[in-house]
């Protein structure tokens, strides 16, 4: 008989699909400051956040209109590497925009 004959092969049950957690998911937002322009909270939305220019648009108008705007919903590390990038390319535009992340 061989030794990968059905009549030998031993189901094993498993309780590891039982511990896997999904991941903690993260909201990045952009807050309203009155010296980044209007022009750079787009491009940055574009750029960072690969949206369309129209979606861009309207969550640069939230961010103006109400101090805040979800940019997305990310795993911890994309999340933070959107906001370090965010932070990183308005330091060199001299902009203080402020991004943040929290917990969903």
């Amino acid at each position: 008989m061989s030794p990968f004959s059905p009549d030998t092969h031993e189901i094993v049950e498993s309780d590891v699909l039982e511990d896997i957690k999904e991941p903690s998911m993260y909201k990045v937002f952009l807050h309203n400051d009155d010296y980044t322009t209007m022009e750079f909270v787009v491009e940055i939305l574009i750029f960072v956040f690969n949206k369309s220019a129209e979606n861009a648009t309207q969550i640069m108008l939230n961010v103006h209109r109400q101090g805040i705007g979800l940019c997305g919903v990310y795993t911890y590390e994309v999340a933070e590497t959107k906001v370090n990038t965010v932070t990183s390319l308005a330091k060199e535009h001299g902009f203080p925009l402020k991004c943040t992340m929290e917990v969903e």
